[in-house]
């Protein structure tokens, strides 16, 4: 398929370092709002702050719950929409004050609309921050009915992706979690988001690398990350996944992690994706595996992020920024490396990478979710 016909995700993932921007200039203009919405939720004693979000919007908690946790002194736990749903008993604590951040690009979710009633239902003093991509959305709404206990952030319009796949409300909802957490200091991370948006741009500058590995004969894609960057990778592998409409077979895991049985799935067909850390402890780990792997026989495909140029790691494609930027942020421009290479096969397959579930068995919007009443079960 030609990349002509393609309408949205091609300039989807292109616009987002301008994105970002926008991101940093809209949290600008609301600082203060946030900062008094947030900063006496913050300092209530033991606190606890849920990250949640259903598929991608999920793994926008994994990615940043560390970096909340540090940045706010609170316990911090990413726990998805479709777990709460199933199981709020299991996750909420009824006398434990609990601010419950939702990531939804649309959202209409009904997981993400049930998690946020189950919450008010579970927690005696629940408060909600919702971080989202549609003004009009049922989230939306919710924050409106609930001022005072509530807060919504909506974001430019550019971050409603139109095709399938989520790419820019991804990176500047977790964008935008990375400031929130630490509004009270945003002007410092004016530059860092500029350098970050630089980084993405030199990743997108290198597209013909992505065509060059599309070519190549690989029915599996494997997504290696540590810390943050472990989210990052989970997104990656449901991107490539999503794009190809399944016809590459993805996983996801952490270096260290690997190791304990998952590598089993590596064959000649294999592309391996390492996200490397930037942080020198955590890449002596990673190295480790990814020189493990190179002195496999069977030759692996691979292709790296930010991996020292001093290392041979075989078989392999680099991608480097020529501009630093601080740990917590290297996981937004690392997301384009799945969002690149699912968009990259899905062409070479001839899918379309705006709507490339041809079944119909995945969509922008979740369908065929029933919500069922458990408040009858509620503890008291």
């Amino acid at each position: 398929m030609s990349a002509k016909g393609v309408l949205y995700t091609y300039s989807e993932i292109n616009g987002q370092p301008a994105l970002w921007n926008k991101v940093y200039e809209l949290l600008e203009e609301r600082q203060k709002e946030v900062e008094s919405f947030l900063k006496p939720i913050l300092d209530l004693p033991n606190l606890r702050i849920i990250l949640t979000g259903a598929g991608s919007s999920a793994f926008i908690g994994e990615a940043s719950q560390g970096i909340v946790q540090k940045n706010t002194g609170c316990l911090t736990q990413a726990i998805a929409t479709t777990d709460i749903v199933t199981h709020p008993d299991y996750f909420f604590r009824k006398e434990q004050p609990t601010l419950l951040v939702s990531f939804a690009r649309s959202g209409n979710s009904p997981e993400s609309v049930e998690a946020v009633k189950l919450a008010d239902l579970h927690v005696d003093s629940i408060y909600h921050l919702v971080i989202t991509c549609n003004h009009q959305g049922e989230l939306a709404g919710f924050c409106e009915q609930r001022k005072g206990t509530s807060y919504c952030i909506v974001l430019p319009e550019e971050a409603h992706d139109k095709s399938l796949a989520m790419t820019g409300s991804f990176t500047s909802m977790l964008l935008t979690s990375l400031l929130v957490s630490d509004i009270s200091n945003l002007k410092k991370y004016q530059e860092i988001v500029l350098a970050t948006a630089t980084a993405a741009s030199e990743i997108l500058l290198r597209q013909d690398l992505f065509e060059n590995i599309a070519n190549l004969p690989y029915e599996r894609a494997v997504f290696l990350g540590s810390g943050p960057m472990l989210g990052i990778a989970r997104e990656c592998h449901l991107k490539v996944q999503e794009l190809t409409d399944g016809q590459l077979v993805c996983k996801h895991d952490s270096f260290l992690g690997f190791r304990h049985g998952p590598r089993a799935v590596v064959n000649e067909q294999t592309l391996v994706v390492y996200l490397f850390s930037q942080d020198a402890h955590v890449y002596k780990y990673e190295s480790d595996l990814a020189k493990s792997i190179a002195a496999d026989v069977r030759n692996i495909s691979t292709i790296s992020l930010g991996e020292s140029s001093s290392e041979n790691f075989g078989n392999k494609f680099t991608l480097n920024y020529t501009e630093a930027i601080p740990v917590d942020f290297e996981i937004l421009p690392a997301t384009l490396i799945g969002q690149l290479l699912g968009y990259y096969k899905a062409l070479q397959l001839g899918i379309n990478p705006d709507n490339p579930s041809a079944s119909g068995a995945i969509s922008r919007v979740v369908q065929g979710v029933v919500i069922y009443d458990k408040s009858e079960t509620i503890v008291s």
